[in-house]
């Protein structure tokens, strides 16, 4: 759906100017290409920087940086979870945020050293080229504030592809409370 808001976004009709293969399973995306399946890929990484290094495609675009902060990930929970639980929500949302305050003050090589155990199967060097690759594709978030900018730009993205009947209020829906 992002891509598909990102060709609109460029005056591009991904019905008519573009011939999409969406009936690969997206585990299997990098091999088919690899395999000649496609003129283009989207890979989340590590699956881009490992193409590039196999000599078998090079990364052109960041889809990410073409749609804008799209809120990937968001930690949701109920109501009565969030009242009864403050104290651990707000510590989760400090760790989260130490984390962010880690990555924007170290290397890509030192980031490497910390994430490599959550990546057995690649290499240090490449993860550093990746994270390398996101901080100058300005990927990563400084904050753990869900802003409502985000927020419309996903619901925009969900009612172009026609999967959104009704707009949510951001109001009612995001609290903003322990990133404050």
């Amino acid at each position: 759906m992002v891509l598909e808001y990102v060709l609109k976004k460029h005056n591009l009709n991904p019905k008519t100017d573009v011939k999409l293969l969406q009936n690969i399973d997206f585990a299997n995306t990098s091999g088919a290409f690899v395999g000649g399946t496609g003129e283009y890929t989207v890979e989340f990484e590590p699956s881009a920087t490992l193409i590039e290094e196999q000599g078998a495609g090079y990364v052109v675009a960041s889809v990410g940086t073409e749609s804008g902060y799209v809120p990937y990930t968001a930690y949701s929970t109920t109501k009565e979870f969030l009242k009864e639980n403050k104290a651990l929500l707000e510590g989760f949302t400090r760790a989260i945020e130490r984390g962010q305050d880690y990555v924007a003050q170290h290397t890509p090589e030192e980031i490497a050293d910390i994430i490599a155990p959550q990546f057995k199967e690649t290499d240090k060097k490449t993860i550093a080229k990746i994270v390398k690759r996101y901080a100058d594709q300005d990927s990563f978030k400084t904050d753990t504030r869900f802003e409502k900018d985000s927020f419309t730009l996903i619901q925009d993205i969900l009612e172009e592809a026609g999967e959104l009947e009704k707009r949510a209020p951001y109001e009612e829906l995001v609290t903003t409370e322990f990133s404050e």
